[in-house]
């Protein structure tokens, strides 16, 4: 049932229903108003596009922040529409690359795999069609967000076709729980560590930031498979998604504690993904707010 204090869910359950060329429609108005008239995080935007390609020229910074805002505008509303997206559609819009490679890790579906991505694409409709195309299910680790609302949305369209969301401070008991049979636990690794939890920093592009260490600790607990997820946008509407190896068990222990091998082929693969499709990135977030000199 709809709750009344949030008319801002019921509008969007009601978008959902409408048509593909309804919603492009209305994302285009959507693009226009974010970036040419409120101006959403355009400061962020630049910098953070300025910091990745200090290389590049001012009309090319102008043309991929430019490029970014019409796939942000449309992913917010692909995202929506996911809610009443049938298993077919996802099947369909979203093709899949490197599913061997998964299968043969899971050893005959035997194992889970832990798979890591990126705030890239359309993150939200990766879960689906990877669950439709392998039949296979998906548990996406995930923070909650602040809105109740709008975090009961998004965990409805997560939990879609047997999929089981797991709030990111119970991933780890949860996993480690799960020790029979093939699933994916999939993390947006790209996210920035809340204060206080021990980071591990390294650059990334071209500053310097912090990364969880869970993702590296679980596989090297349960000595499952670790692969990278990258999202490319073929067309508007349409994506691959590719599967990458990103370390495979067995894992050497060492007591280095800056030696983090996981994460630092998770962060080399993200910045491939990134620079080979730079306007599908998720550039307003700001990923660079702490330093490690305040953390220390």
């Amino acid at each position: 049932m709809f709750q009344r204090d949030e008319p801002v869910l019921l509008f969007a359950k009601l978008i959902s229903r409408l048509p593909f060329k309804v919603i492009y429609i209305i994302s285009y108005f959507f693009y226009l108003f974010a970036f040419y008239l409120s101006k959403y995080r355009t400061g962020t935007v630049h910098k953070n596009l300025r910091q990745a390609f200090p290389e590049k020229r001012e009309a090319y910074i102008a043309d991929v922040a430019r490029q970014f805002y019409r796939h942000l505008s449309d992913l917010a509303f692909e995202v929506i529409k996911a809610h009443s997206m049938s298993a077919e559609a996802f099947k369909e819009r979203c093709s899949i690359v490197g599913a061997d490679a998964l299968e043969a890790a899971s050893r005959e579906r035997s194992r889970p795999i832990i798979v890591l991505t990126i705030h890239q694409g359309n993150w939200e409709w990766m879960l689906h069609s990877v669950s439709q195309h392998l039949g296979v299910p998906i548990d996406p680790v995930y923070k909650p967000l602040h809105h109740k609302g709008w975090n009961q949305f998004i965990h409805e369209i997560r939990s879609r076709f047997h999929s089981r969301p797991i709030p990111m401070k119970q991933a780890g008991r949860d996993i480690l729980k799960g020790k029979n049979g093939f699933r994916l636990f999939v993390m947006l690794a790209d996210q920035t560590p809340a204060e206080g939890e021990r980071s591990y920093w390294v650059p990334y592009l071209n500053k310097e930031a912090p990364f969880y260490l869970g993702a590296e600790k679980i596989a090297l607990l349960t000595q499952y498979p670790v692969f990278f997820a990258q999202c490319r946008r073929l067309k508007r509407g349409y994506y691959e998604l590719e599967f990458k190896a990103l370390a495979l068990p067995p894992y050497e222990k060492t007591k280095d504690k800056n030696h983090h091998p996981v994460i630092d082929a998770y962060v080399s693969a993200a910045q491939a993904a990134i620079y080979e499709q730079p306007e599908t990135f998720l550039w307003s977030h700001r990923r660079w707010k702490r330093s490690r000199k305040s953390d220390e």
